[in-house]
């Protein structure tokens, strides 16, 4: 329940909606959490949508320290923040669910921005951990409300994961993979920040990382990388430290700066 090592002024006086039910699915633990900074009346604000990794919606990611303080984060800086449940999971991963209940929560709050004095055409995306493979989504379709997308020490390449190997079909595990979706000129990819955790524990989890730069680089796309040393998996709210803070600022600095108005 540790919240992110970084803050800003005014965190305390973001107003939170809680709750929300954001789809049709059978499922009462997939709700949302929207966090909305202070604006004047007619002033749109871009949106940043936040995918937890591989927990299951009724263990409420939503309502941990990590992401109610990110969602606080977020909107001190200005931007909407939304935490969502999602079904992802482990050991099975449900990625065929928890991509359903992405794009549901993409249209709901792509819905229902006007009540929330959002942007619906300004969307970055922030994905952790075992939730990278869900960014697969906007890499493939690419969306134009979609901007730009952050991973933080997340899955970018499931095609070697043991784990993800005995639940899935070799064709799942490429269309969930972001590698697999580096195709096309820089006009045509979305632009992506990469941090990496240098003592992740997770198996597999910095060579899919590592593999995703070097194919990332080889294909000449808008990528951005920061690496942590001495990083640990969770490092945002577990390694209190200056390289912590200066990636975390950097990342903000990298939706601002996406999420801009104007063309993409």
């Amino acid at each position: 329940m540790s919240p992110v090592v970084y803050q800003l002024a005014g965190m305390d006086a973001v107003a939170v909606h809680s709750n929300s039910k954001y789809s049709d699915v059978d499922n009462p633990f997939l709700l949302m959490d929207v966090y909305l900074p202070g604006r004047t009346k007619g002033d749109l604000r871009p949106v940043v949508l936040f995918i937890h990794g591989a927990a299951g919606a009724q263990y409420k990611p939503k309502d941990w320290g990590l992401f109610q303080s990110w969602g606080r984060l977020v909107a001190a800086a200005e931007m909407v923040a939304v935490m969502f449940t999602h079904r992802l999971g482990y050991p099975k991963p449900l990625l065929a669910e928890a991509a359903l209940d992405l794009r549901n929560a993409l249209d709901y709050i792509r819905s229902h921005a006007d009540s929330y004095g959002a942007d619906p055409n300004r969307i970055g995306l922030i994905a952790w951990s075992g939730g990278g493979p869900l960014l697969s989504i906007a890499m493939r379709d690419k969306p134009e409300f979609i901007r730009c997308l952050v991973a933080f020490y997340a899955y970018l390449d499931i095609q070697r994961s043991p784990s993800h190997i005995e639940n899935e079909s070799a064709d799942t595990l490429r269309a969930f993979s972001p590698i697999a979706h580096l195709q096309g000129d820089e006009s045509s990819v979305v632009p992506m920040f990469v941090v990496r955790a240098g003592q992740d524990e997770v198996p597999m989890m910095n060579e899919s990382i590592d593999g995703f730069l070097a194919a990332a680089v080889a294909a000449n796309v808008p990528l951005t990388y920061m690496n942590h040393p001495l990083g640990e998996h969770g490092f945002d709210n577990q390694n209190n430290d200056h390289r912590s803070r200066e990636i975390i600022r950097a990342a903000l600095a990298f939706l601002e700066a996406h999420l801009s108005p104007g063309p993409r």
